[in-house]
């Protein structure tokens, strides 16, 4: 059968695992126990396509997939022109300021001339650039909590969803920049499938909202 709609999801993670479950939901079954990086329904043909989080605004935007779920942070991180179809409502985070908690601050002109550790730097730029605070802004890809530990940084910058991991690290939030969630995103290309996809996902909200 060929694929009806191509939908992106995280290949990896707590948002991979949260959107097969809103996939589930919808009532699409998939085979997920292979580690392959794509896996279709087979009564609808729909098929999911794995791909690393901020790869999948540019499949999108070419049209090589109908449909994408991934992280408002992301989008607002990459700053590509994409069209937002609807929040998901689940995998909510959110972009903070964290310093170490031994630090009695509580007043983000601590930023001033220090440096913070950070997966997200544009984001982090655009919010320094508004409050009008220079910082030096060092990227790192992951393990973002340890920066200030290894005299890396000052502070960081980073996601979180239950502050657990901060905590576990001896930081505290001082501001949060980005609250953020799943979203769903949309190719510019027609696709009759894709309104019949977006009215399965209107319906599943109206039942659970009612």
């Amino acid at each position: 059968m060929q694929p009806t709609i191509k939908i992106a999801i995280q290949k990896k993670g707590h948002l991979r695992d949260e959107s097969i479950n809103f996939l589930n939901l919808l009532g699409f079954n998939f085979d997920t126990t292979q580690k392959t990086l794509s896996t279709t329904c087979s009564d609808t043909g729909i098929e999911i396509i794995f791909l690393r989080d901020d790869d999948i605004p540019k499949y999108i935007n070419k049209g090589l997939v109908d449909f994408g779920i991934i992280g408002k942070d992301i989008i607002e991180e990459k700053r590509e022109a994409i069209k937002i179809t609807r929040p998901l409502g689940f995998s909510k985070c959110k972009l903070v300021i964290a310093v170490p908690e031994n630090n009695n601050t509580k007043n983000i002109l601590f930023l001033e001339n220090k440096t913070i550790a950070t997966s997200y730097p544009n984001i982090l730029r655009k919010y320094l650039k508004e409050k009008n605070i220079y910082s030096q802004v060092v990227y790192i890809s992951g393990s973002v909590e340890i920066a200030p530990r290894l005299k890396l940084s000052d502070l960081i910058c980073d996601i979180t969803q239950t502050g657990t991991s901060l905590k576990e690290n001896k930081l505290k939030i001082i501001d949060t920049i980005l609250e953020s969630e799943a979203v769903l995103i949309e190719s510019p290309f027609k696709n009759l499938e894709k309104q019949k996809f977006l009215k399965l996902i209107e319906i599943y909200e109206n039942t659970t909202s009612s």
